[in-house]
């Protein structure tokens, strides 16, 4: 039986020289990875409407979501997600742990010190890229 695949959306998000980084709660899957902010896109949402509410849900921000910086198809054990990155900024508001375990805003240097989810490696790996 084929899985369906899920839209997932998720924010660059830059202040200065950093990014923001998310770290998974530990009693979810990939429990304590990190990760860029974002989730499931719901029916009838563009992709911009859902990361505009999950950013609202998770961070207490209001974002101002830019282009797409790039998109990946992955396959983990338990699910397939079809992950859109978008550049973002905070229109309003201070991030706050609402749901993550821990947020750090971090440089394309220290970003290797963090353990990522899987499906994030190819935007780490293009951020990289663009920045060193």
């Amino acid at each position: 039986m084929e899985r369906r695949t899920i839209e997932v959306v998720a924010a660059l998000i830059w202040r200065g020289e950093r990014f923001l980084a998310c770290q998974r709660p530990p009693e979810k899957a990939r429990g304590l990875l990190w990760e860029f902010v974002g989730g499931k896109v719901e029916s009838g949402e563009s992709g911009s409407e859902a990361l505009v509410r999950e950013c609202r849900e998770e961070l207490d921000v209001t974002l101002s979501v830019g282009e797409a910086f790039m998109d990946v198809t992955h396959a983990y054990p338990d699910l397939t997600v079809h992950l859109t990155l978008y550049e973002a900024v905070i229109a309003q508001g201070e991030p706050k742990k609402l749901e993550h375990h821990d947020i750090r805003w971090i440089t394309v240097e220290e970003m290797d010190a963090l353990a990522f989810c899987p499906a994030d490696q190819v935007f780490l790996n293009e951020i990289r890229r663009r920045h060193l």
